[in-house]
């Protein structure tokens, strides 16, 4: 079993998140701030702490669903949804880095509901993440979900903890990408893929 595959709940992904504890995120949200010289008193500031508690944890909570799939009844073409907005958190600074993810699949018996793709994607983004693994756990899912002939999934996104803070480079986007089975042996599937994303640059 692959690292990627070992994070996945046996059904939806992620296990659920434990241990959320609002009051004392909130406490904490409090302290850090007090800590870096904010001043809690003033009045326009003074719900911060739980407004900056419960913003992350709707950011760091997965949405599980139910993964529809469905019986090919003989499609033996790529199935791709490109330009699927997403954002996640960067697990060294908690700062946002947020783009698009291409994903398909070549299928095998089973397809899946168009729509499960641009959640999957979602599912994994709720976590604090590297773009990376983010890739590749999406990825892992389509292929333990469906084992389809071939996968295919491109990330692309711009760190905030590149833009804003470090060498300060706005604009500048990461691109990952994740091929398994024929996307990644086959060069005509795997070209056709990369042609359909935009992933010349990959």
């Amino acid at each position: 079993m692959t690292e990627a595959l070992a994070r996945l709940h046996p059904v939806t992904g992620p296990a659920p998140r434990a241990g959320l504890d609002l009051a004392a995120a909130q406490r904490a949200a409090r302290d850090l701030l007090t800590a870096l010289g904010v001043d809690l008193a003033d009045e326009r500031l003074r719900e911060t702490p739980r407004r900056m508690a419960g913003m992350y944890a709707e950011l760091l909570t997965p949405v599980p669903f139910t993964p529809t799939t469905f019986p090919n009844d003989g499609y033996d073409e790529l199935v791709v949804a490109t330009g699927i907005p997403f954002h996640s958190l960067c697990e060294h600074h908690l700062l946002p880095f947020v783009g698009v993810a291409h994903v398909g699949y070549l299928p095998g018996e089973r397809i899946i509901g168009l729509s499960k793709l641009a959640r999957v994607v979602e599912l994994f983004a709720r976590s604090l993440q590297v773009q990376e693994r983010l890739t590749t756990q999406v990825a892992a899912w389509l292929d333990e979900h469906l084992a389809p002939q071939g996968v295919g999934v491109v990330l692309e996104a711009e760190h905030v903890c590149m833009s804003l803070r470090g060498v300060q480079k706005p604009g500048a986007r990461s691109v990952t990408s994740a091929l398994h089975g024929r996307l990644r042996d086959d060069p005509r599937t795997r070209q056709e893929f990369l042609s359909l994303t935009g992933g010349s640059r990959v």
